[in-house]
């Protein structure tokens, strides 16, 4: 999974998030698919259908190994997804014995949609310290400036005048609103994948559901059955940064409107540089948030075509996921981060 242009070596100078970009590299989606199938022997050993100890021989045997990457990418070309590759070459580092203890009963989309939502966790986790900073912040901002005045503008024209904390009130709200909804968001999206070849685990018998508990239990996700043909909760989650990105992109736009020379309602400290005008200081990171606030809302409507799986699993769509959701993530992390330091860059309002 990509995230370009955020992982570019110049233009990450800008749009980068190497915190949240660095859950979508390779080495963290290997580590994420080495701890689903290592948590599925030991929860298979917890009910007898792996001997005792498979677990644990498991994780010394290949805890450590590196697989060959290009192998995996020339596989990718054939088979559409690494896993197929990826359990052979983890079986034969297994030996002869354990080897077949691995994957048993799971298919490619249960290690790959499990993997994803592993991250994405502490992807929330990142997402929620920003956004509680950047509400801070605005508190922060209404307390020094609230008290002053600012014209207020409708259809781009004069109106009437504004307390500066009603402004910054209405830049709060939508994001204090997303904060509320991360808890329902984290339960629909936090969820284990394991459905087996047809989304039935019907290789695990009667010890199913047992299995797929232990598995929850163990990668601490919700136990919600197979959802392979229902991306539901991506294309919520994808709406949710949508929105995030949009509540951003409208306190971006404000702000650089507010700081035009013929307005003068806000002065923003340090600015960017021109390389043709050097009285100039460009609203930057302003600017960057209403493009994180477009380049999102058009990511969207992808998320949204992913919706259309077709019959037990979609190679298509799935894929498609694969292309948006890192992207959208980044983007929306990378908005918190620049809001943040546009807040500590407003010196005056009014």
């Amino acid at each position: 999974m990509s995230v370009a242009p955020f992982d570019h070596r110049v233009l990450s100078g800008l749009l980068g998030d190497p915190v949240l970009a660095a859950l979508f590299t390779v080495e963290a989606e290997l580590e994420a698919m080495l701890r689903f199938e290592l948590a599925l022997a030991r929860a298979e050993e917890a009910v007898a259908l792996l001997p005792p100890g498979t677990g644990d021989a498991l994780e010394k045997a290949i805890g450590g190994f590196e697989p060959d990457r290009n192998a995996l990418k020339a596989a990718t070309a054939r088979d559409g997804v690494c896993i197929p590759e990826l359990v052979r070459q983890w079986r034969a580092a297994a030996g002869d014995d354990l080897g077949p203890c691995l994957h048993v009963g799971a298919t490619s989309q249960d290690v790959v949609d499990t993997a994803l939502v592993l991250r994405l966790k502490p992807a929330l986790d990142e997402i929620e310290v920003r956004l509680e900073r950047l509400l801070a912040g605005f508190d922060d901002m209404a307390a020094r400036f609230g008290d002053r005045t600012i014209m207020a503008h409708t259809r781009m024209k004069r109106a009437l005048p504004l307390r500066c904390a009603e402004r910054i009130a209405r830049w709060r709200k939508p994001l204090a609103g997303l904060l509320a909804d991360m808890p329902s968001l984290r339960a629909r999206l936090l969820r284990l994948q394991f459905g087996g070849a047809v989304g039935t685990l019907d290789r695990l018998g009667d010890k199913a559901a047992a299995v797929s508990a232990a598995l929850a239990g163990a990668l601490g996700l919700e136990d919600a059955g197979c959802w392979h043909d229902d991306r539901a909760p991506f294309a919520d989650y994808a709406a949710w940064l949508a929105r995030l990105s949009g509540a951003l992109g409208k306190f971006g736009q404000d702000v650089a409107l507010l700081a035009q020379d013929e307005v003068a309602a806000i002065r923003l400290k340090g600015g960017g540089g021109s390389s043709a005008m050097p009285h100039k200081r460009n609203p930057v990171a302003a600017e960057a948030l209403v493009t994180l606030a477009r380049f999102n809302a058009t990511l969207v409507g992808a998320m949204h075509q992913a919706l259309v799986h077709e019959n037990e699993r979609s190679g298509a769509a799935w894929t498609l996921e694969w292309m948006v959701l890192p992207q959208m993530t980044v983007a929306a992390g990378t908005g918190l981060r620049l809001a943040v330091e546009l807040v500590d860059a407003i010196e005056e309002i009014g």
